[in-house]
């Protein structure tokens, strides 16, 4: 391992420490660390800029570095990170310790571990000679649909300095990925016709029919592992359907007249999204909502868009993705089944994006989660190739 490399290992190291201490749970404000962020930039004279969600609680920040020219390369990481409540955890999750080769703490792997590692070689890119610029995007609300990083790519669309390509830095154990699936996720709110249990076929319960349409999706789901495309490099080879969250009823004695699911799918770039939901609308329509509008015209679904985020599929021949093999040391790439922002970076921002970084995402939103330090030194190894290539030198 050589000394730039090393060093920025080391410096990545206590940034991270100092990053997993401020409690980034997606539910809460961000502008604390945003601050940390701003000022460890301005120690080395790089100017940032927020964009703030609307009630300005909580901020994306962007920075560059280099020549003021298009072509860069963005340097893309999230920073709020998943709950703790209700984890077993052995150890205060947001105190970074480090044990057996191993540092533990919530985002230490997701993805706090690459953020830290990318403004760790900061100091390196600034004292390089870069041909063209690095930019840092650094979003919140990830965990909860990707929200934030779309105002950032809003403002990004409207610069007269288009960066060329992005690096999304998700666990993928420091190897290459070139696609991932896209995810749609929908609430459905069913409203039925409350009455006497003792007199049910008078109303409409909402929780059968919720049930009927449930057992619909899960009958897709099927027909996606029985007959539905694959794409064998992904770890799940097909798209998935799922629902996660179903609340209705109050009482055994009522016909509820409400209920709630949460369902969504996670399809591979050879299925259509709007396909699924085109069949479950038309059994809503034709099927259940006859029948329940026949007792009461008040009665029917709702299906309310949750969040929708794109899928990433990117040639594995492409400039960012050879630039990440060859700064990553690897020749192979990937595919993988969980959703990140890289689709959003090359959907709304026509931005080329691949998605490489530190950790393994099996660590990912369980107590105890950690990234091992063979993983940093891999990441300050990946950044030491990255500086020598994007240098005027090079």
């Amino acid at each position: 391992m050589s000394e730039t490399a090393r060093r920025i290992a080391e410096r990545g190291k206590a940034l991270l420490k100092d990053m997993v201490a401020f409690d980034t749970v997606s539910h809460r404000s961000n502008l604390e660390l945003i601050a940390y962020i701003e000022a460890y930039f301005k120690g080395l004279g790089v100017a940032t800029e927020r964009v703030y969600n609307e009630d300005r609680q909580k901020a994306n920040l962007f920075a560059t570095i280099g020549p003021e020219t298009s072509g860069g390369l963005i340097l893309s990481g999230h920073v709020d990170v998943v709950p703790v409540v209700g984890q077993a955890w052995t150890h205060d999750p947001f105190d970074l310790i480090e044990r057996d080769g191993k540092l533990y703490g919530r985002g230490s792997c997701d993805m706090k571990g690459f953020v830290a590692l990318a403004l760790a070689a900061a100091p390196e890119f600034l004292a390089a000679d870069l041909a063209k610029p690095i930019h840092y995007a650094i979003s919140y609300d990830e965990e909860v649909g990707c929200l934030g990083v779309r105002g950032l790519i809003e403002v990004l669309n409207g610069k007269t300095m288009r960066p060329a390509m992005c690096i999304v830095g998700e666990p993928t154990s420091m190897q290459p990925v070139i696609a991932h699936k896209g995810k749609w996720s929908y609430r459905a709110i069913v409203t039925g016709l409350e009455c006497h249990s003792s007199l049910a076929p008078q109303g409409v319960n909402a929780v059968e029919y919720a049930a009927e349409a449930i057992a619909f999706l899960r009958k897709m789901g099927r027909e996606k592992i029985a007959a539905g495309a694959r794409d064998e490099m992904f770890d799940l080879a097909h798209t998935t359907v799922h629902v996660g969250v179903a609340h209705g009823g109050s009482a055994v004695n009522i016909v509820p007249n409400r209920c709630e699911f949460d369902f969504e799918w996670r399809y591979i770039p050879a299925d259509d999204p709007q396909d699924i939901m085109t069949q479950l609308r038309g059994f809503i329509e034709h099927t259940l909502e006859p029948e329940m509008k026949a007792i009461d015209p008040s009665c029917g679904f709702e299906l309310i868009e949750r969040s929708v985020i794109p899928g990433l599929e990117i040639a594995s021949d492409h400039e960012v993705v050879r630039l990440a093999k060859a700064c990553s040391a690897r020749n192979d790439h990937g595919k993988v089944a969980y959703g990140t922002e890289a689709g959003l970076f090359q959907e709304m921002g026509a931005i080329p994006t691949v998605v490489c970084g530190p950790g393994d995402i099996a660590q990912a939103h369980k107590p105890d989660e950690f990234i091992t330090l063979e993983q940093i030194d891999k990441a300050g190894a990946f950044f030491e190739r990255l500086v020598e290539r994007w240098s005027a030198a090079a």
